[in-house]
């Protein structure tokens, strides 16, 4: 998270935009901004994006890993996002490559949470390998079980919730690449 806090207040200061400006085009508190540049308070996806929209770089411009050119990701080497504290990950199994149509992802979800719900171009398509989430898409509920897959068009508003007493994970796959 600090590695992502430190590229933001740069980026923000480089292209002199004050906090101010920031705060009111994302509609996000300048003290919460603050906190987010000095890596004491995280932040969900979703405000991440609208950071990035406001900044105008890609979410990718805002999280620093090294490009992987053997295209393998050793079990020992996965970047492991954790933008909101303790009840969900991000772990890009994607490789970083100019050209690259989709984004591979590990997400882990903590019983009893959920994500922001979510809207942007493109599609998803999600594999259940722990857990019972429930995919919540434009209001109509869809309880997974271990093994199934869902996949549906970005563009319909959705989110993730964990219903069960283990965490969740789901290798997720989906376009366009976010990171």
């Amino acid at each position: 998270m600090n590695e992502i806090s430190k590229i933001i207040k740069k980026t923000r200061t480089d292209k002199n935009i004050t906090l101010k400006s920031l705060s009111e085009k994302t509609d996000l508190s300048i003290s919460f901004l603050s906190q987010v540049e000095r890596g004491v308070s995280s932040l969900t996806i979703t405000s991440l994006k609208k950071i990035a929209d406001v900044l105008d770089v890609s979410l990718k411009d805002l999280v620093s890993y090294e490009e992987n050119t053997n295209f393998v990701h050793k079990k020992d080497n996965h970047v492991i996002l954790r933008l909101l504290n303790d009840y969900s990950a991000h772990q890009i199994v994607s490789g970083k490559f100019e050209g690259r149509k989709l984004e591979g992802i590990i997400l882990r979800v903590a019983p009893g949470r959920d994500m922001d719900p979510s809207v942007h171009p493109g599609e998803e398509i999600h594999y259940v390998i722990q857990g019972t989430p429930v995919f919540y898409i434009d209001e109509k509920q869809y309880v997974l079980e271990v093994g199934e897959i869902i996949h549906f068009p970005s563009t319909l508003k959705h989110k993730i919730k964990n219903i069960g007493t283990d965490d969740v994970i789901i290798l997720s796959v989906l376009t366009p690449p976010i990171f």
